[in-house]
């Protein structure tokens, strides 16, 4: 099938959604088990445990024997409470990463409390659309409420009153989370599953049930293995416990340009693979041979490949060996196969 394609199912037990892209697999959510880690986007009431003395941050309670680690802590004390928000999962063994920057995100509207105004996303370009979700944003519990207001670009074009509506609802979502009184760890706003990430954050597609009727299991078998084929040689990718490894190969080809050719292939491999297998943290390249002069092309292609992913993802630059080194926000958790 051409275009966009969702499709939603269950995975291993897990509620599970696959985005299809001209029937290729381009991005995958599966649900963490029941004893994973709290996980991106859920908001908790914490308690205030240790400092971390040195480091700025502070031990946070959660509920179920939880812990969470809070940055810039200043001013905070052991036993207080606060409500804070996941913002990616931990590496094994660690506690995940909040902070007390909450936000409401819909499909097409962000509520964000403590950060006032109203604005549209720049990806909006065309003024006028601008000036209608400017409008439809501005409903009365808008105007009424000291929340700021982010109209998000999947906005554009949609019917003013289901964005007016939609922001309506968040900010009384937020209210509702804020509002509450409590002095103990408690799960206040559960963190949303692969078929409302699916609905909220992918392009608006045609749905189907069915990951084997669609070509996902076939896609998922393909992933257990390290090596992905690429039209010049292909690469490996490896997670360790420190970091993950990328090995680009130039197969066959023992051209003067055979290492520019198979580095810049996977660069624009690259943010589909890591997207697909959940990885994120250190990443670090070990690329084919090319010249220094061939550097700076490399790291263009690379950049533009990751502007188009929806993972933050930072360009760290090289290493004395040579290698390339990244560093990518973990919002999903490692495929298991």
């Amino acid at each position: 099938m051409k275009g966009y394609q969702i499709i939603l199912d269950e995975w291993r037990g897990r509620e599970a959604a696959a985005l299809m892209l001209d029937g290729q697999l381009d991005d995958l959510l599966i649900a963490p088990d029941g004893d994973a880690s709290p996980a991106p986007g859920a908001i908790y009431r914490a308690i205030a445990d240790r400092p971390l003395k040195g480091q700025g941050g502070m031990m946070m309670r959660l509920p179920d024997g939880e812990t969470a680690l809070f940055r810039n802590a200043k001013g905070l004390k052991s036993g207080e409470a606060l409500l804070v928000q996941v913002v990616s999962f931990p590496e094994e063994g660690k506690a995940a990463t909040v902070t007390d920057r909450l936000v409401f995100k819909g499909r097409m509207a962000i509520v964000t409390p403590g950060a006032a105004g109203i604005n549209v996303s720049r990806s909006v370009r065309d003024e006028e659309e601008r000036v209608r979700l400017r409008a439809a944003a501005h409903t009365e519990a808008a105007e009424a409420s000291p929340h700021g207001v982010i109209i998000r670009s999947e906005a554009a074009h949609e019917e003013s009153d289901a964005i007016s509506l939609e922001v309506d609802d968040l900010i009384a979502l937020a209210d509702q989370v804020l509002a509450d009184p409590g002095t103990r760890p408690e799960l206040l706003l559960d963190a949303p599953g692969p078929h409302d990430l699916a609905w909220r954050d992918w392009p608006k597609a045609p749905v189907a049930q069915g990951f084997e009727d669609h070509g996902v299991l076939d896609a998922l078998e393909a992933l257990s293995s390290t090596e992905v084929p690429l039209s010049s040689g292909s690469i490996f990718i490896e997670p360790t416990r420190a970091l993950v490894a990328i090995d680009v190969n130039t197969g066959g080809d023992f051209s003067p340009a055979a290492g520019l050719k198979a580095n810049i292939d996977a660069a624009r491999a690259l943010p589909r693979q890591l997207r697909l297998r959940g990885l994120g943290g250190q990443i670090v390249m070990d690329l084919a041979p090319m010249p220094k002069k061939d550097r700076k092309q490399f790291e263009q292609v690379l950049r533009a490949a990751f502007r188009k992913d929806s993972i933050e993802t930072a360009l760290v630059g090289w290493t004395p060996l040579g290698h390339f080194e990244l560093q990518r926000k973990r919002e999903r958790l490692p495929l298991e196969l």
